[in-house]
């Protein structure tokens, strides 16, 4: 038992507190394939945690959690681009 919880319920906070973390390495692993469109999955899930948690927020938070989501697919587009050249 970890405090109150039990370990199956453990477990499933854990897996649901890590979904963002799955996401963003299969962003990863498709951005290392295809870099243009795991750039855009990148600027997507970086839009998208700023959309869904709008207001709940300082500002500074978008920036920390969102920011290297957004730079990243960013880089990830931008060499997709110089490749073509």
């Amino acid at each position: 038992m970890f405090g109150e919880y039990k370990f199956p319920e453990v477990l499933i906070a854990l897996f649901m507190h890590l979904v963002p973390t799955y996401l963003v390495l299969g962003a990863l692993l498709v951005a290392w394939k295809w870099e243009k469109i795991g750039g855009i999955l990148f600027l997507g899930l970086g839009l998208f945690y700023i959309i869904m948690s709008w207001g709940r927020f300082p500002g500074m938070t978008y920036l920390i959690i969102s920011g290297p989501l957004i730079v990243i697919g960013t880089l990830f587009l931008i060499n997709s681009i110089k490749k073509k050249n």
